[in-house]
């Protein structure tokens, strides 16, 4: 109330001769936002800059500069490269994996059927229920002596599969744990994309003979090719970051086969206490995955 007072008066805020970009209303309120991104997110992000340019030195117990010797180091270690390996196999499989069943998912959601809306709402429950409760879940589920999973397949007259203690199957069954979790969140945005386009358009183009393939080729998926830049981008960085199934059920392993980079950070700083080289591994992670998002936005750009 005090600021709209003000801004009655003559030379005020709402003065007419005040230029509407000269208010400084619209930044007081956003003041407190940004002032909580700086803290939180800016903040934390230089300082892990610092510290990876630094090292623990035993001898003063104080952290030395040392430039970029913590990033040579990473890049000598081939379990950096190994991690790099399996996080590079666990993005090409599961994006893609998770985009193409998300956008099936949003057309059978998009339908106007007989029980569609408790469809819309039961496929969100993945969305609804915490990574962790997930993997839990999941990891009772894959069990390799007592799993329903397991339980299932002897039903049928498979023999047990080693889900979670093989490297031949560890990091597929966290792709399948990822990919339940992920893509209902993905097709609630390829679904409202879905709903954005004109109905107008599509009946046009079925008046002119055109059959279901052709207009989602040629209207459909054009048209959704902003939403999908954006589910590519967000989905790219989701499974970057994902770190939650891989600490719980499998610590990395068998055999370093599901040691995501994430995962091998953390265990840089936490279980090594080397909190210098795994500050390092962050930078080169967040290097990369930048640059991976700018191919993406490359490839789909928007084309007038």
């Amino acid at each position: 109330m005090l600021l709209i007072a003000m801004g009655k008066g003559s030379g005020g805020w709402g003065s007419p001769s005040m230029s509407i970009h000269s208010r400084p209303v619209p930044y007081l309120f956003l003041l407190p936002a940004v002032l909580l991104l700086a803290i939180f997110n800016l903040y934390p992000t230089l300082a892990t800059l610092n510290e990876s340019l630094h090292a623990k030195s035993f001898i003063s117990n104080s952290n030395v500069f040392v430039g970029l010797e913590n990033f040579e180091r990473i890049l000598a270690d081939p379990v950096f490269w190994k991690s790099a390996n399996v996080t590079l196999v666990f993005s090409i499989l599961v994006n893609p994996i998770q985009i193409v069943l998300a956008l099936l998912m949003a057309l059978l959601a998009n339908q106007r059927v007989r029980g569609i809306a408790l469809f819309r709402s039961v496929y969100l429950l993945p969305v609804a229920v915490s990574i962790n409760v997930t993997t839990i879940v999941w990891g009772l589920m894959l069990d390799g002596n007592a799993g329903l999973i397991n339980g299932i397949l002897a039903q049928l007259g498979i023999p047990k599969q080693p889900f979670l203690t093989a490297p031949s199957h560890a990091l597929w069954s966290i792709i399948i744990l990822a990919t339940w979790k992920g893509v209902p969140l993905w097709a609630l945005f390829f679904l409202a994309g879905l709903q954005g386009i004109p109905e107008s358009v599509v009946e046009a183009a079925k008046i002119d003979g055109a059959s279901r393939w052709d207009i989602f080729r040629h209207i459909t998926l054009p048209l959704l090719r902003g939403v999908m830049l954006f589910v590519l981008v967000a989905d790219t960085v989701a499974n970057f970051l994902l770190i939650a199934p891989v600490f719980i059920l499998t610590q990395g392993g068998p055999q370093l086969s599901t040691n995501l980079i994430m995962f091998e950070t953390y265990r840089r700083g936490f279980v090594y206490s080397d909190l210098n080289t795994s500050a390092a591994m962050l930078w080169m992670m967040l290097i990369f995955m930048l640059a991976v998002v700018l191919i993406q936005a490359f490839v789909l750009r928007r084309k007038d």
